[in-house]
């Protein structure tokens, strides 16, 4: 009833930026929870690269063919995604840089893709990068900590169900 016993997962900003809830990304996909629930970061307009890091300690699950998104596992067996910006994946690559591998274990905090933040701006797209848990029966309740966040700022904790 409390929760008094179950696991919890802190989620770390994967870069500098806003923390905003992920129902309010201006893409149906993700502010529908079609994805799954978590939240989303707004990084500063002037930045002109980005490094995104790992949200969590896990296991890297994927790490997609047009490196606009990339997915992990944590020990616990939640399931993140982490999708760069809103219709990166038109992209095909430009402007992102894989800085991992599938497979690898990687901690919190450590950079998985590097992003011309600047190209990808006049590419028109928007830099806005929903963290989302695709397994919903993972996840018994979400705590988003909305607002300015640095890199390693925790920035939702899961209680996994």
């Amino acid at each position: 009833m409390f929760g008094f016993g179950k696991t919890r997962v802190d989620l770390q900003a994967p870069f500098a930026g806003r923390i905003i809830p992920v129902s309010e990304v201006p893409d149906p996909v993700f502010s529908q929870g079609m994805v799954g629930d978590g939240f989303a970061v707004v990084p500063d307009d002037a930045a002109e690269v980005i490094e995104v890091c790992a949200p969590a300690d896990g296991t890297l699950a994927k790490v997609f063919k047009t490196r606009h998104a990339f997915a992990l596992a944590t020990a616990d067996g939640l399931e993140v995604l982490v999708h760069i910006g809103l219709d990166t994946v038109e992209l095909k690559g430009e402007g992102f840089e894989s800085l991992a591998a599938d497979g690898d274990l990687i901690t919190a905090g450590q950079p998985i893709m590097r992003v011309d933040a600047a190209a990808l701006r006049t590419a028109g797209v928007s830099l806005i990068t929903p963290v989302v848990m695709t397994n919903k029966k993972q996840v018994g309740s979400l705590r988003v900590s909305t607002g300015p966040a640095a890199v390693g700022d925790t920035a939702a904790t899961v209680t996994m169900a």
